[in-house]
């Protein structure tokens, strides 16, 4: 794997001289593919709800509410930034109507060079434009939403980068994992099991140590796709991320712990994990539209530091089963990426369905030798890009275009021999869940009914474009209550974070 360019390479490569969040913003908008809310919107639930019904509709943009009620004009709420492929694309440097698998096979490219960060003067970095520390900090400051009506709690991080350092041999991690609000300073980060920060924290445990942690609230998108894609552990994801966008990614060192954090994020909280501090986390409304996990203790990150930019800018990824552009433009490259590295020769195009739950990777090939599609469904469903979440996988031939609701033939020349082509034979595939398990099975994330017809009420009020999509069903239990710690409605704090 390369590990450095030259000055060349690095601005040819360059995505476009986007470097942060506002640098995405203005290119999304330039697009036509961002919409600004400028009326008031309540963060409980109201927001994720009018962001769910944009995800629905033909244009799908990517959403920015610029005031919350019950806070100062300053923090604003970007919502929906890589639902669509085309803003992935823009995110990647490249024109918004590049066919999606060009972008797979430059991002695959881009994938096979690393460069590590550059640290730059701290003085000067708009992350450190504000920091609070000791009783200053106050994450009620920030309007944290609550997504769904069941959520436990309120959820500051689900589009963020969480920074971690291995105990042993020092490799950072960068992860996209959640983290719910418990009180001012403290917050709950859930990490799946095999995940970087999960092994982080399980051998400083072991060693009954604290473990530093930083989280990206708010920051430039490509920290989000490399934090939310499965790479190799022995690779810094800043690397990644450095060489998709052709040069570093600037940094500088925390203010609490010696993690390198981004020089132009938004927001960024410093803390510490504890030994075997736990806390009761969620349920919360998941990527797979369902409750999947119930209310259970989580590591507890004490917060020790925040750091903002002047009226930041929170980022936030609605979990739901609206499709997953951005995952399945990042799986795809790194599959291809990753079969690549093996040696593996002949492939000729790799898809991982946005509608299928990250679940589906179709895999084109050039058959060259016995055994090839064999071993390419193998080493698929175990490299790092393809073995978390996979459940299918399928190898085609590479005169099979990787395209939906195409032409067909009743000459299907998968029946041999020829004398059995007449007599067809269909696939029966029983999706539904299963009977025996319907009482306990998990919940939906679906919104209330109250909060649709308020959505609707305010659709054109807000300047929202087209008509609000139909919704066939709601949540009709009971919302969650909140944990004792928390505060249903907490005053927005004594300072701005202007």
């Amino acid at each position: 794997m390369e590990r450095d360019v030259s000055t060349t390479e690095r601005v040819g490569a360059a995505t476009g001289g986007m470097h942060d969040l506002r640098d995405w913003l203005e290119r999304v908008e330039a697009a036509g593919d961002l919409v600004r809310v400028e009326g008031e919107v309540d963060w409980d639930q109201e927001m994720s709800a009018l962001s769910y019904l944009l995800s629905k509709t033909p244009a799908s943009p990517a959403v920015l509410f610029e005031r919350v009620r019950g806070y100062p004009n300053e923090c604003q709420l970007l919502w929906n930034s890589l639902n669509a492929s085309r803003r992935t694309v823009i995110t990647l440097g490249e024109p918004p109507d590049r066919p999606v698998l060009e972008s797979v096979r430059g991002l695959r490219d881009r994938l096979k060079r690393v460069i590590p960060p550059v640290e730059v003067d701290a003085a000067t970095a708009p992350v450190n434009e504000h920091v609070l520390l000791g009783d200053d900090i106050d994450l009620w400051r920030f309007p944290v939403p609550r997504h769904w009506p069941l959520d436990g709690g309120r959820y500051l991080g689900t589009a963020d980068a969480v920074i971690t350092r291995d105990p042993d041999s020092g490799l950072l991690n960068v992860g996209t994992y959640r983290m719910m609000v418990h009180d001012q300073r403290h917050v709950g980060l859930y990490v799946s099991p095999g995940k970087g920060a999960e092994l982080h924290i399980a051998r400083a445990w072991q060693r009954n140590e604290p473990l530093p942690v930083a989280a990206v609230l708010g920051g430039d998108p490509i920290l989000f796709l490399v934090g939310a894609q499965a790479f190799p552990k022995n690779v810094c994801e800043y690397d990644y991320a450095g060489g998709i966008r052709g040069e570093p990614i600037e940094v500088v060192k925390g203010t609490t712990t010696d993690l390198p954090i981004p020089a132009r994020a938004e927001i960024v909280l410093e803390g510490v994990i504890r030994p075997h501090a736990m806390r009761n986390e969620g349920p919360f409304g998941e990527f797979t539209g369902y409750y999947a996990r119930p209310e259970a203790q989580t590591p507890v990150v004490d917060v020790t530091a925040i750091h903002f930019r002047a009226r930041p800018i929170l980022m936030n990824a609605l979990m739901s089963d609206a499709p997953s552009a951005y995952s399945s433009i990042m799986r795809s490259a790194g599959i291809w990426a990753d079969l690549d590295r093996l040696g593996i020769p002949g492939i000729k195009g790799v898809y991982s369905h946005p509608g299928a739950v990250r679940g589906i990777h179709v895999i084109s090939i050039e058959q060259r030798y016995a055994g090839h599609a064999s071993q390419v469904l193998s080493l698929a469903a175990q490299c790092p890009s393809g073995a978390y979440f996979t459940q299918w996988i399928v190898v085609v031939d590479e005169d099979i275009d990787l395209l939906r609701n195409t032409w067909s033939t009743p000459l299907d020349p998968t029946q041999n021999p020829p004398e059995k082509r007449p007599y067809g034979s269909k696939a029966l595939i029983n999706a539904c869940k299963e009977h025996r398990y319907l009482p306990v099975f998990a919940k939906r994330t679906r919104m209330t009914r109250d909060v649709y017809e308020r959505a609707l009420a305010r659709w054109h009020e807000l300047r929202l474009p087209g008509h609000p999509p139909v919704v066939p069903s709601f949540e009709e239990t009971a919302p969650a209550t909140y944990h004792e710690s928390q505060e249903l409605d907490p005053p927005p704090g004594p300072a701005s974070v202007s």
